[in-house]
């Protein structure tokens, strides 16, 4: 029975379902029009390392090239338990799967010149399939992000006044 609780004990640290990595500034950077769910074509190694929760989506971007959508600047760190030889790049851009609808559409918002597509959340879905939620979006000006501070800090004063009386 030792042996079934140890191997469980590894286990713990494993994602099978869930958020992996999420990308709070994009919602604050970008209004988010429309959001969209695709898959991504991974590596066995990059799978491994991503179910250890080691991503950062923040600074990606998504961008159609020959009907085909790809996902830039995303970083899926080396899994270290497996052969230095066989690790994959951690930066390498990594194709998104969508159906051809989605994909004309979004080649059409990204020739609009204000919009572009942002990744907003990296999380396995309940069948344990890798899958990255992509938003629209238009970038915000300096003056909608102090907007955007002044109604979440009303908002806070709003709740704490509500719990204190």
């Amino acid at each position: 029975m030792t042996k079934v609780k140890d191997k469980n004990k590894n286990k713990k640290n494993y994602i099978s379902h869930g958020v992996v990595s999420e990308n709070r500034k994009a919602r604050f950077n970008y209004e988010i029009l429309e959001t969209l769910e695709a898959g991504v074509v991974l590596t066995g190694t990059e799978v491994k390392s991503l179910r250890l929760g080691k991503c950062n989506i923040k600074d990606a971007y998504a961008v159609p090239e020959n009907m085909e959508l790809f996902l830039y600047n995303s970083v899926i760190h080396a899994y270290l338990q497996g052969a230095n030889n066989k690790s994959h790049d951690p930066g390498r851009k990594r194709k998104l799967l969508l159906h051809k609808k989605q994909i004309h559409k979004l080649n059409a918002v990204f020739n609009d010149k204000n919009s572009t597509i942002v990744p907003l959340k990296m999380y396995f879905n309940d069948k344990g399939r890798a899958k990255i939620l992509l938003g629209i979006g238009k970038g915000k000006k300096l003056y909608d992000k102090r907007e955007t501070i002044k109604k979440r800090d009303a908002d806070r004063e709003t709740r704490r006044i509500m719990k204190n009386s």
